[in-house]
């Protein structure tokens, strides 16, 4: 009987997990490439050709995005900040807002014309404001996607409009989501949200904006965050969706056509919520570990997390997952609000997952008083 019974368990697990594989590998089956990710953990739940090289067509603008986020929290623009339209950004073609030369536009006007109705000139504009010319911007951008340590990526516009040497891939784009979901966080999914929009609302030329994203209205909890087309691109998504605690990207790239990409973004987002749960480790501010640093009076420094330390977990897995701590050279002082390490987590040696880790608290090098008591101690 027993026996019996571990037949019975060890077949029901090898169904499991033969189930898991096929309604796995069932998704995206149009798509070219693509990539089911955790927002937070940047823990990969699906992926198919994800570092494939494809042209992105306006995903593209998720960069541009980033960069001008980036140059808000810089100081470089404020988003009352008027920018003008020079010849070159009202000569764009493909997706627009029929900006003219010399009119005049708010940054948080420009940023509704480029994640809401894909506008390349409003791109243009923004680009030629943080740069100073649309050549400049798009060295910062190639920069950015060193920095973001991208694997397959190079851009050659700000658009995504077509050329041979303007590249990405599925993974990189989830990486770009992850980022500008980061540093964008309520002010960006404050506008990808909107499914309508208007620009020049007080003028005589008022323009309704709207959302090539229909998942928007389509399925629950969705976002984001960009779309994108062009006869060499095919139809790209990046979707971004969140239910309750659990917040996915997703991407696909190179569909046949519009209702094919969505329909295959909805099965990828159902693997998702319905098969993964969320398993906490430490909560914001848990103590992790203690650890000694010499010349410091107290030598003893609690190492905490300022975020809480997940990971998903597929129903029924029963695999635990180990953690690896890794600290960076430390020296005094010490300031709480700086990373000193990073705690990784490992499933079947596997990392899904890293977090930075921090000092409980700022330290001070050891004043000349407090190395005399040390030294008196350590005779005791």
């Amino acid at each position: 009987m027993k026996k019996k019974m571990i037949c019975l368990i060890i077949v029901s697990l090898m169904f499991f997990c033969s189930m898991h594989h096929v309604e796995a590998v069932s998704l995206a089956k149009e798509a070219t490439g693509a990539i089911l990710m955790d927002c937070d953990s940047g823990q990969i739940l699906f992926s198919k050709n994800e570092t494939k090289k494809l042209y992105p067509a306006s995903t593209t603008k998720i960069m541009t995005m980033i960069l001008l986020f980036e140059a808000i929290h810089q100081k470089m623009l404020k988003w009352n900040d008027v920018l003008t339209c020079s010849q070159y950004a009202a000569s764009m073609g493909g997706s627009q807002v029929y900006l003219e030369e010399n009119e005049k536009m708010t940054v948080q006007e420009l940023l509704k014309c480029i994640a809401i109705a894909s506008a390349n000139d409003a791109c243009v504009v923004v680009g030629e404001a943080i740069g100073g010319s649309h050549e400049e911007f798009v060295k910062m951008m190639n920069q950015k996607a060193k920095e973001l340590k991208l694997v397959n990526t190079h851009f050659v516009n700000c658009t995504g409009l077509h050329d041979a040497n303007h590249y990405t891939c599925a993974l990189d784009l989830a990486k770009m989501a992850q980022y500008l979901m980061k540093i964008g966080q309520q002010k960006l999914l404050s506008i990808t949200s909107l499914y309508d929009s208007y620009i020049r609302e007080d003028t005589q030329k008022k323009f309704w904006l709207v959302n090539t994203n229909k998942l928007l209205k389509q399925y629950e909890g969705v976002d984001g965050l960009k779309t994108g087309y062009t006869k060499e691109a095919g139809y790209c998504i990046v979707t971004t969706c969140q239910r309750k605690q659990l917040r996915f990207i997703g991407v696909l790239m190179n569909e046949s056509e519009p209702k094919v990409r969505n329909s295959e973004m909805i099965e990828m987002m159902n693997f998702g919520f319905s098969n993964y749960s969320q398993k906490v480790l430490y909560k914001k501010d848990d103590i992790i570990d203690q650890i000694t640093i010499k010349n410091m009076f107290d030598q003893k420094v609690n190492v905490i997390t300022k975020k809480d330390i997940h990971y998903l977990q597929y129903r029924g897995d029963q695999n635990k997952i180990k953690t690896k701590i890794k600290y960076n050279e430390l020296a005094l002082p010490i300031n709480s609000n700086e990373a000193i390490g990073q705690l990784s987590l490992l499933r079947e040696g596997i990392e899904i997952g890293r977090y930075p880790l921090y000092s409980q608290k700022s330290i001070k090098k050891m004043s000349f008083i407090q190395k005399i008591q040390r030294v008196y101690q350590d005779m005791i």
